[in-house]
């Protein structure tokens, strides 16, 4: 039973709980009973809309308002213990606590609201809590990650985090894929199947499958993705440059592994001589093309003859592009 199913059978049952309830405080009399009843259910009604209402809201922002309550109410009885309004009439005095009351518990939600957990350490001496690192933060995974198939060997280095959150509409999308009529489709939605069954029973790693509805009103991947982020404080792994900037337009932290790989490849600059294997002809006639493990491209000038060796070279310039540098460069 997926989570929304449950949780909507468990909003019925409240309903006719509360329900049962008002036919139970109802008279005999069956008019009393169906006034009794009526009104149960609309208890019921106004309390699932509370709660429907309250979607979105997390455990910390809970607690934090509970606490922020705590405070503004101690605050409150602090100046109302000062009988400013003593001379006062009952009428205002009650007026004058109820808006007290009310005000300072307001305040008091707002400010526990947005502070962090760090800034609860000037308001409670001596106790502070732990900064959650990094590396605890869970990681939301894309579904082209895992096609990828390298997200185990990246997570076996402990640069990431171990602990892996998987929606459950990205694992629809992969079953989609392994049942495709395409063969190629086929046997990548396989293979990303097996990879997640193998980091499942990797003890190091701690993959969680996110129940979430699947229901086509609540858009595209990607933007249940970076939603889906937001909602759980997680940290998102893609190699998608659009989900990434849908992302971070939504606030959350984006890891896009094509960044990453981007940012690892050598620095080459010119005059450096570096071996790299000529695999094709240039656009000039003496013009030879090879490229180095990370995939940058290196034109060779009068290296035509050389094609199919590896041969030193020397860069001589480079030159910016859309896919990235291009360099130029001199036979040694």
């Amino acid at each position: 039973m997926t989570a929304p199913l449950t949780l909507n059978l468990l909003r019925a049952l409240f309903v006719t709980f509360c329900t049962c309830v008002g036919l139970m405080l109802g008279e005999s009399e069956l008019g009393q009973l169906l006034s009794g009843g009526a009104l149960g259910a609309i208890f019921g009604l106004s309390v699932v809309l509370v709660d429907r209402l309250l979607k979105g809201i997390s455990l910390r922002v809970f607690s934090s308002a509970t606490f922020g309550l705590l405070i503004g109410f101690i605050f409150a009885r602090l100046l109302l213990a000062s009988n400013l309004l003593r001379n006062a009439s009952e009428d205002v005095q009650w007026i004058a606590s109820l808006v007290t009351y009310c005000s300072c518990s307001y305040f008091g939600m707002m400010l526990a609201i947005q502070s962090n957990r760090d800034e609860f350490a000037l308001m409670i001496p001596y106790v502070r809590f732990r900064r959650a690192t990094v590396q605890e933060s869970p990681l939301l995974v894309d579904s082209n990650v895992i096609i990828d198939g390298q997200l185990n060997e990246i997570c076996a280095t402990g640069f990431l985090s171990a602990s892996l959150v998987i929606p459950r509409f990205v694992l629809e999308e992969l079953q989609r894929l392994a049942d495709s009529a395409d063969p190629l489709k086929r046997e990548r939605g396989r293979g990303a199947l097996d990879r997640l069954q193998e980091m499942q029973r990797n003890p190091a790693l701690s993959v969680t499958i996110h129940e979430t509805s699947s229901g086509a009103d609540q858009g595209s991947v990607d933007t249940r993705l970076a939603k889906l982020a937001k909602l759980l404080d997680a940290r998102l792994l893609t190699n998608d440059a659009n989900l990434c900037s849908i992302a971070r337009l939504e606030g959350v932290t984006a890891l896009n592994l094509n960044d990453l790989s981007r940012a690892l490849r050598p620095v080459l600059f010119p005059g450096q001589t570096v071996q790299v294997t000529l695999l094709k002809e240039g656009r000039e006639p003496h013009q030879a093309v090879g490229y180095l493990a990370d995939g940058t491209m290196i034109v060779v000038n009068q290296g035509r003859p050389s094609l199919g060796r590896t041969v030193p070279v020397i860069l001589s310039s480079a030159l910016q592009t859309s896919a990235g540098r291009l360099f130029f460069a001199e036979l040694k």
